[in-house]
């Protein structure tokens, strides 16, 4: 049975790539913030109901030691992870000249700063058991930007810049990196946008439907799977045809 670490696990999109990966064989051990602990737990009762094994561990993926601190711990309990799926990400809107110092940096630590928190110790023994999977959550703001977001944009252009990088260095290891771009997803994310601008978003996207989190988790699963073994510093778009790139 693979071990997958799903961080941003018990959000909207995490909850179900957990579910799914689960559903798929794979042990997981989903990620949230301390302060998300006991809600996250209130997950497990549903999740082992129709026996999926998944497990919460709490640690705050931008900060470098406490992410270190916490894969250590796993290691001495034995857990050897096989699959990264690094989905923590967190917004804070604002024209860039209107824009804080904390407010960037804040969305880059944990849009970005996070995939080497995660990625970079595990990294190594993926590769010297000759497989693994590592699968980025980036946005289709990162590939086509959107006003007010540079801090996110930003960040998530560079989730792709480190799957593409990283996906060379371990591509003859047995291990794959990718990234997974979502659209508009129906989550609090979207439904903290004011309505009017919730309708003008649905217009311009041609499947006529926001993306559901299943959506995504399909893909994750996918490029998670032994199916997926020769795809590699890919991005793909989940978006509806929102955006679409040659």
């Amino acid at each position: 049975m693979r071990t997958a670490l799903v961080t941003g696990g018990t959000g909207a999109i995490g909850r179900a790539v957990s579910a799914a990966l689960a559903a798929a064989g794979a042990k997981v051990i989903a990620v949230c913030l301390p302060s998300d602990r006991a809600s996250a737990e209130a997950l497990l009762p549903a999740w082992h109901g129709q026996g999926l094994a998944i497990s919460i561990t709490a640690f705050d993926v931008s900060n470098a030691e406490d992410t270190s601190a916490a894969l250590s711990a796993m290691a001495a309990q034995g857990a050897a992870i096989d699959i990264v799926v690094n989905c923590a990400g967190i917004t804070r809107d604002a024209p860039l000249r209107k824009m804080s110092a904390h407010k960037w940096q804040q969305v880059l630590r944990v849009n970005l700063d996070s995939l080497f928190n995660v990625t970079q110790p595990l990294i190594d023994a993926m590769c010297q058991r000759g497989w693994g999977r590592v699968v980025n959550i980036s946005s289709v703001n990162g590939q086509k930007g959107q006003f007010g977001q540079t801090n996110y944009s930003a960040s998530k252009a560079g989730v792709h810049g480190f799957t593409m990088a990283l996906a060379q260095e371990v591509a003859r290891k047995g291990v794959t990196v990718n990234t997974v771009a979502p659209g508009y997803i129906d989550s609090p994310m979207i439904d903290a946008v004011p309505e009017a601008i919730r309708s003008e978003i649905l217009k311009g996207i041609p499947a006529a439907r926001y993306g559901s989190p299943a959506d995504i988790a399909a893909a994750v699963t996918f490029l998670c799977s032994g199916a997926a073994s020769y795809i590699t510093g890919a991005q793909l778009p989940v978006n509806g045809g929102l955006y679409m790139s040659a």
